[in-house]
């Protein structure tokens, strides 16, 4: 029981963290997350699939796309 309580009071705290970061950024936007930004994930230099950014670009491109109908 106590395995099953400690469990779930790890959890909470996990979803209240991302809940606080979330809150205190922005318009609820993480920054960096494009996949072209770690050279581990995009060892090829490929443009990101959400955007289109490239990885010597410095901000994302999704501002600057059209919205999907």
């Amino acid at each position: 029981m106590k395995l099953v309580l400690l469990t779930i009071g790890l959890l909470a705290l996990a979803v209240a963290g991302i809940a606080i970061k979330i809150w205190s950024k922005k318009d609820g936007k993480f920054a960096g997350t494009c996949a072209s930004q770690s050279p581990f994930l995009n060892q090829d230099g490929e443009a990101c699939g959400m955007c289109g950014k490239l990885p010597s670009e410095q901000d994302c491109r999704k501002d600057t796309t059209p919205e999907l109908q």
